[in-house]
């Protein structure tokens, strides 16, 4: 038997909801859909049987809620903005530089000069060893046309349903990562990284590779369909950017719709540059250590750069100044200088060397 005070919470829950579907954002037909669920609920709790359906419908209505359906940011196609970001973020580079204002000048006309409401580009895949700027070359891009960015890992996955999501009548049913994507993204073109698409599991490449083909394809795309969600969702507006070590696991069907880029290697010439003029200043302010905290001197540089062999990007490089101001910013908290000097002399102090 259902007591009054049952009713009462079940009502006021049920108005919750109610309220939630209202929104002007949620496609009508979709509403239908979660009006006659909602309806479904309602002739539940006459039986006292309603308690899971309850919480499972309200989730999947919190869900399609928070999806920006219609919600999008205003592209910045100014190629002197987008020229200042990938100089201030990024040490030489210049082909890529000049390809990525390439990209985003035919963006800008194709934009002006085109009737489509949507304007489709090519889909960068930045291919190079770890460290090279992959990710954060991405993620430049992102910033200079004002796009929000989200980056989803494909490195050991194996399974199609964390990209895809699982249906809502299994016990652990979930969005995928795109649609999670896109709501932490809040808008429906934002800039999404699919990050290291040749690494995932040998055993599911074949399927992994299928819903990579249905995200890149702007003949498929536009109707994605998650099946947490159940209902199809429009990426056409995505802007999606891959990276890979390299593009012999990719299958073809998904490299023709890519176009590669290979980023370079470093040399030890290109890393001090970089250490100096990015790496130190970011990871200091980070770390909340000022130029009144921590000094280099010249000559320990070639041997932060390469103290264990040759490295290719600048991982390496990252890891050894971080862990150098880590240090600092422990004698500094411990009081026992006001300012750090690192010098050949004790360097060993601060990182592993030969």
């Amino acid at each position: 038997m259902i007591d009054s005070n049952q009713s009462k919470d079940f009502l006021l829950e049920i108005e919750k909801l109610e309220d939630k579907v209202s929104s002007e954002a949620i496609p009508p037909d979709l509403k239908e859909k979660i009006i006659t669920s909602i309806e479904r609920l309602k002739l539940a709790f006459r039986f006292g049987n309603y308690s899971k359906d309850l919480e499972e419908i309200s989730n999947y209505i919190d869900w399609v809620e928070s999806l920006p359906w219609a919600k999008r940011t205003d592209d910045i196609l100014d190629l002197g903005h987008a020229k200042k970001i990938l100089d201030e973020n990024h040490y030489g580079l210049q082909q890529i530089k000049d390809r990525i204002l390439e990209y985003l000048a035919v963006l800008k006309l194709k934009k002006e000069r085109s009737s489509e409401k949507i304007v489709r580009a090519p889909i960068l895949c930045f291919t190079g060893l770890v460290g090279t700027g992959k990710t954060t070359i991405a993620y430049s891009i992102a910033q200079s046309l004002g796009r929000k960015f989200v980056r989803i890992p494909f490195g050991g996955l194996g399974d199609p349903g964390f990209l895809r999501g699982r249906s809502r009548k299994l016990t652990e049913a979930e969005p995928g990562q795109i649609i999670k994507a896109i709501r932490t993204a809040g808008t429906k073109n934002p800039v999404i990284l699919l990050d290291e698409i040749d690494r995932v599991v040998e055993e599911s490449r074949s399927t992994i590779m299928g819903v990579l083909v249905e995200l890149l394809d702007p003949e498929q795309n536009a109707r994605f369909m998650d099946y947490f969600l159940d209902y199809p969702f429009d990426l056409s507006e995505v802007l999606f950017i891959a990276t890979a070590n390299n593009t012999t696991n990719i299958s073809t069907a998904v490299l023709d719709r890519l176009e590669p880029m290979q980023m370079p290697s470093y040399n030890d010439e290109e890393k001090m540059i970089i250490g100096q003029k990015f790496i130190l200043p970011k990871t200091m302010k980070e770390m909340g250590l000022s130029p009144a905290d921590l000094e280099l001197s010249v000559s320990v540089w070639p041997k932060i750069i390469r103290p264990l062999g040759f490295d290719a990007g600048v991982r390496t490089l990252e890891r050894n100044i971080a862990a150098i101001c880590r240090k600092v910013a422990k004698i500094i908290v411990e009081g026992k200088k006001a300012k750090v000097i690192v010098s050949d002399e004790n360097l060993r102090e601060f990182v592993q060397v030969w």
